[in-house]
């Protein structure tokens, strides 16, 4: 399968806490997560060609993804299996502030890859390479894997997108900020997280956020802003993307979905002020329901929730 969107990263199979039930007890939704895995779905659910690099162990959680990513879709011939190394999991609770995450990733098979591991034909007949900064913050060896690929797609004219998606517990700031920027300087699509900005660079003005990120080499920005929408920018233009209202429970999987979401409409042919307000929308339907994957919504409830807002029914 010739793939449009190739993504890579680390696959965790997820726990996803659900509210108590009426004795205080509490059980855990099992589905899949990983950031980049979840954008591969995403994707894919609005009909883009998507396919993944990482590697998994020989063992149930990665059995599940295989099965998960073949249902979806998404092409596993560049996955490979271990059987030296686990599949990472992790857990999500939720409370008043948020959601919350307990990985269990150290080793895994995802964190051991490295650059000699990488399907570099495959990279270079993509159209786009997507990565993150978990992709890279994983383990060194998995960070250096994130560069050669990037190299690979610049060197094949393949376009990168490149999400911030900072997680302290994987690296202090300094460092991170080092790798991502090193990366991003390479990428035609940026998407940093407001709040990853903020650590990253101590930015607080959206523009001046913008303003660095483009200055690093990126043909396009995106900042996700959580509930207050997104802000796209060129060197030519600026859009302020409004956010979606809805009655959300789990934002697990959000801004995920808003970046495959996005690039699946760029490559359908989207000029990119639609792409983010279509991937605004799906990124909202997601946090309706618990779990990263599950609640990912299909291309007929984002076109019908716009169509709605267009005509003023919210």
């Amino acid at each position: 399968m010739t793939v449009d969107l190739l993504c890579m990263g680390e696959p965790m199979l997820e726990f996803n806490q659900l509210p108590p039930n009426p004795d205080g007890t509490r059980h855990y939704l099992q589905g899949h997560g990983g950031d980049t895995s979840n954008a591969a779905i995403a994707a894919a659910r609005q009909g883009a060609r998507v396919g993944y690099i990482t590697a998994l162990g020989q063992d149930m959680p990665g059995d599940s993804f295989i099965r998960l990513w073949q249902q979806e879709g998404v092409d596993t011939s560049t996955v490979l299996r271990t059987d030296k190394h686990q599949t990472g999991v992790y857990f999500v609770t939720h409370d008043a502030a948020g959601h919350h995450f307990l990985h269990y990733r150290t080793g895994s098979a995802a964190a051991m890859y490295t650059p000699s591991d990488l399907p570099r034909e495959a990279i270079a007949k993509a159209h786009i390479l997507y990565v993150s900064g978990i992709s890279q913050g994983i383990s060194a060896s998995a960070c250096d894997a994130v560069f050669a690929a990037i190299d690979v797609a610049v060197r094949n004219g393949v376009k990168v997108a490149y999400d911030t998606n900072y997680r302290p517990r994987l690296w202090p700031p300094a460092r991170a900020a080092a790798v991502m920027h090193a990366a991003i300087a390479k990428a035609d699509y940026a998407f940093p997280g407001e709040e990853d900005v903020r650590t990253l660079t101590g930015l607080t003005d959206p523009d001046a956020m913008l303003d660095f990120y483009l200055r690093l080499g990126s043909k396009l920005v995106v900042l996700k802003m959580g509930e207050t929408g997104a802000y796209l920018a060129t060197a030519d233009a600026r859009v302020r993307i409004p956010p979606h209202k809805v009655q959300a429970v789990d934002a697990t999987g959000a801004g995920d979905t808003f970046c495959g979401s996005f690039l699946a409409r760029i490559l359908a042919g989207d000029d990119p002020p639609a792409a983010a307000r279509y991937a605004s929308v799906a990124a909202a339907l997601k946090c309706t329901g618990y779990g990263a994957v599950g609640p990912i919504p299909r291309p007929a409830d984002v076109w019908a929730t716009l169509d709605r807002s267009a005509a003023g029914r919210g």
